[in-house]
């Protein structure tokens, strides 16, 4: 498998559609994808774009698994450095080595920063991963997840199940199917917390980065209650960033931050997140209230990134990023 070269479009989770290297036009031409990603002797190489002019490339060992789903291509491949590697649609979800830095930190910001959460839903995260971490956490009594794609899970639990351990939580109600709809049907103040695993804003995806979106959100949540939802990279995507931050002052009363960790094998090296609360008891996200223990919950495995300083810290931005977003957040600090 290796040694094929094969290129199929895509975006992160986002498109449903890809092509085959030699495909021609009407007019004989070959078509040149919007964008591809490439399997070539021995390397996968991540074209977008959503991050023209670059790429990241990652050695391949042996390709484990690769099939079509209903809604995208699922590829696992063995890497030389990164472990064992997920890709939806041509776009690295994550690997076994990094994947602790997105994991942990798109759902300890929002679960540390408001006393005990009872019930989360999880949105995306197919892998398992956010459920592992929603875990560690002991005053949880219910952990809803809503997956589009039941291959993203079977593939996860085959081959990941570092990460999809979470699914093994007494806690854990999986729901296939549509995370709007799922959200529409949930009666109002169900949850302390959403966490929206989600894609990029482009295809079927860009309806998780709209407003109505982010309403059907704060009406799913409690008085008080937190979101963390993926919000791209500060390096890449300050436009789109800044649209995501109007629309969350528009719709949460509460409190909107911006955070940001490291994750090599993203797009540009980091990646970001939203983080809102609902009217109704103050959350102030820079400062947790909850002091994580490996120990918490029922966690099999202990914390590899996420800390109460790198809790703070990630919130800290830099200069050009700190200066557009507080175009949008008034009181950013």
């Amino acid at each position: 498998m290796a040694e094929e070269k094969v290129i199929v479009s895509g975006e992160k989770n986002g498109s449903h559609s890809s092509c085959r290297f030699g495909d021609m036009e009407a007019d004989g031409n070959k078509k040149t994808p919007e964008c591809i990603s490439s399997v070539l002797p021995g390397w996968f190489s991540e074209f977008s774009s959503m991050w023209p002019g670059e790429a990241h490339s990652l050695k391949v060992e042996k390709i484990l698994f690769q099939d079509k789903s209903q809604y995208q291509d699922v590829m696992v491949f063995q890497s030389s450095t990164y472990g064992k590697v997920l890709v939806l649609d041509g776009v690295i979800q994550c690997t076994e080595r990094d994947e602790c830095a997105y994991q942990e930190m798109i759902t300890h910001l929002p679960l540390c920063s408001i006393p005990n959460p009872k019930k989360v839903l999880v949105i995306g995260g197919g892998d398992g991963g956010v459920l592992r971490e929603v875990a560690r956490h002991s005053s949880i009594e219910q952990i809803d997840i809503c997956e589009i794609d039941a291959m993203v899970v079977d593939v996860s639990k085959q081959f990941f199940p570092d990460m999809a351990v979470g699914y093994e939580d007494p806690r854990v109600k999986l729901h296939i199917g549509d995370g709007v709809a799922f959200l529409k049907a949930v009666p109002e103040g169900t949850y302390d917390a959403v966490i929206v695993d989600s894609s990029d804003p482009i295809g079927p995806a860009q309806e998780l980065f709209e407003k109505p979106f982010f309403e059907a959100v704060a009406k799913a949540l409690r008085p008080g209650g937190v979101v963390c939802t993926q919000a791209e990279s500060i390096w890449l995507h300050m436009h789109i960033i800044e649209d995501i931050v109007d629309v969350c002052r528009q719709v949460f009363k509460g409190s909107v931050n911006y955070a940001w960790t490291s994750v090599p094998t993203y797009p540009s090296g980091v990646i970001g997140f939203m983080l809102c609360s609902t009217e109704g008891p103050a959350v102030d996200f820079r400062h947790p209230v909850n002091i994580l223990d490996d120990c918490d919950g029922k966690a099999k495995q202990s914390l590899k990134f996420y800390n109460s300083d790198i809790h703070s810290a990630a919130f800290c931005l830099p200069t050009f990023a700190k200066r557009a977003i507080s175009a949008k957040i008034k009181h950013i600090n």
